[in-house]
């Protein structure tokens, strides 16, 4: 276990060695989940009062957004310190006995791991712009362009909006060299042919594997090292074109000796990589068998309802699992994109639509909650049924919609505030759960706490897990009733296989279970077999609209 002794006792867990192959794992975003302290904003502690309904929604384990000390300019994802927790979250003796805890009740924890860029608050930072040559050859610190250096050493931009570069001030008071920061000027990239960089992430990893962390997700996975040079991109998109700041080689070099790292303890650790890539062959690249576990299959945040792209978007995640190896990561939503209840609420794009797209008709394209919410069940057991791994974003198993009425000076996300307001950004899939109906805050906080730190909509008490609780054909009844069935029948239930189908419909088996999902508009006959269960009501002999069901079906 490379020399280290973990410091907490990591009870027997089910599913082995190989759990995360068809593993549901449910996305904590902390700051949303539930507060314990009563500021506010979501906790640890909070976290930890809650571990038995997760463990009673039937997920197999939890990962946590960024907990660590920040200024907190991108919720977390700018890390001042990657080895302890913020106060505002807790402490790391926290942390500790939520590991401990979870994993009591049969859960794994995995967590964040932001090695793109630290924070202007990460002592590294601070002594690079002091002046010390050792901390800024770990940041990636170019002079300007122009007769005076008064432009930016290339034509990059940042994913959240305005140019990816910010100009420091010499300590004589005169303009100096620039910094990259493909997000927040507050983000400042680090520079990954580094070898210091390699070596303190490294560091981190084990920091929390040896307290039994079993795993991290990897944001921005793609980003780690530049293309050597720093050229111009040429107008080239952040994501969806080919860019020099983004999915080089050499970062195949980084997980290599991450896997090395995970594969040396027992059970092993897993990874899942945030890694968008410009062309789908890239992405199994990340997946051979000495680099990560998984990476998101990110189609599904963006395809529109209908049968026809679904069925590419299963196709090509299929595709790239097949070549890799790697089982594919399912994902409806997360918390940077749009919730699908809104999206699938509004009138349907040809074949997908960008987050910046769907955010664009906030307040302009009519939304249906009801439609949105019918084809978003729907949409869950479609996915549920697909080989592979799963995730749940908190809330998604309420149905919650996106919150898309905050007043500007309530909203954090710095993508509003850097598009000059021209952009709503993310905060409307943030907003704190519901958990009791009527409490203050709809039992998000304990009596007597501050505001939420993000404003819940009127309405939101009719969300709340006790009021769905006593429902049973809620969304949470669902999603309990569907991860139960998903555990029996397909984790060991072999590949996909295609079913002939009416127009609008799309259909396959695997082992004993068909899953069928009407996209249009109009009931079809309801194929025979026994249901195991349907995503909504159904009409005697008949598949409604908008409605998925799981039949069972004889072997062979």
């Amino acid at each position: 276990m490379s020399g280290t002794t973990e410091l907490l006792e990591r009870p027997g867990l089910p599913g082995g060695a190989d759990w995360w192959r068809t593993a549901v794992i449910y996305q904590v975003f902390l700051r949303s989940f539930a507060d314990g302290n009563g500021d506010g904003v979501g906790d640890v502690p909070g976290l930890r009062s809650r571990l038995p309904y997760l463990a009673a929604l039937g997920v197999d384990a939890v990962w946590v957004n960024p907990w660590y000390p920040s200024p907190m300019v991108d919720v977390g994802y700018d890390v001042a310190d990657y080895r302890d927790v913020d106060p505002a979250f807790g402490t790391l003796a926290d942390a500790e006995a939520l590991v401990a805890e979870a994993h009591a009740l049969g859960l794994r924890v995995l967590l964040d791991v932001v090695p793109n860029h630290t924070s202007d608050a990460h002592p590294w930072f601070v002594a690079a712009l002091a002046g010390d040559p050792a901390a800024r050859a770990r940041y990636l610190f170019r002079e300007g362009r122009g007769e005076h250096g008064e432009l930016p050493p290339n034509d990059w931009e940042s994913c959240f909006r305005g140019p990816a570069w910010t100009r420091t001030t010499d300590a004589d008071g005169r303009p100096g060299a620039w910094y990259l920061h493909m997000f927040a000027p507050e983000q400042p990239d680090l520079d990954w042919r580094n070898p210091e960089v390699r070596a303190e992430l490294l560091d981190v990893l084990r920091f929390w594997f040896d307290r039994g962390v079993d795993g991290f997700r990897i944001d921005v996975a793609h980003g780690l090292v530049k293309q050597a040079g720093l050229p111009d991109a040429h107008g080239s998109d952040r994501r969806s074109e080919e860019h020099p700041g983004w999915d080089q080689d050499e970062v195949h070099e980084v997980y290599r000796s991450w896997r090395q790292l995970a594969d040396s303890y027992d059970p092993p650790r897993v990874f899942v990589a945030e890694a968008w890539v410009a062309r789908p062959e890239r992405l199994p690249l990340y997946l051979r068998p000495d680099e990560l576990h998984t990476a998101f299959e990110f189609e599904p945040l963006h395809v529109t309802f209908r049968a026809e792209p679904w069925r590419a978007v299963v196709e090509q995640g299929l595709a790239a699992a097949a070549v890799s190896g790697a089982p594919s990561a399912w994902v409806l939503t997360n918390h940077d994109v749009v919730r699908q209840v809104t999206r699938y609420g509004r009138a349907q794009p040809e074949r997908r639509a960008s987050n910046e797209e769907q955010r664009a008709r906030f307040g302009v394209d009519p939304v249906d909650h009801a439609l949105g919410r019918r084809r978003a069940r729907a949409a869950v057991v479609l996915t549920m049924a697909l080989p592979g791994a799963a995730y749940v974003y908190g809330g998604e198993e309420l149905g919650l919609p996106e919150v898309e009425e905050i007043p500007d000076a309530r909203r954090r996300d710095p993508i509003h505030a850097r598009s000059g307001g021209t952009d709503p950004g993310r905060d409307g899939s943030r907003v704190p759960m519901p958990w009791t109906a009527g409490a203050p805050s709809a039992g998000f906080s304990p009596p007597g706490a501050a505001p939420t730190w993000l404003p819940q909509p009127a309405g939101w008490d009719a969300l709340a897990v006790d009021v769905q609780e006593a429902d049973p054909g809620s969304t949470l009844h669902l999603y309990r009733s569907l991860l139960a069935a998903r555990r029996e029948r397909m984790t060991e239930a072999g590949p996909l296989e295609w079913l002939a189908t009416p127009p609008d419909v799309l259909a396959f088996r695997r082992g004993t279970t068909a899953c069928w999902v009407n996209f249009g508009d109009r009931a079809v006959p309801l194929p025979s077999g026994r249901v195991v269960l349907a995503s909504g009501p159904l009409a005697p002999g008949l598949l409604p609209a908008d409605t998925a069901v799981w039949v069972e079906v004889p072997a062979g």
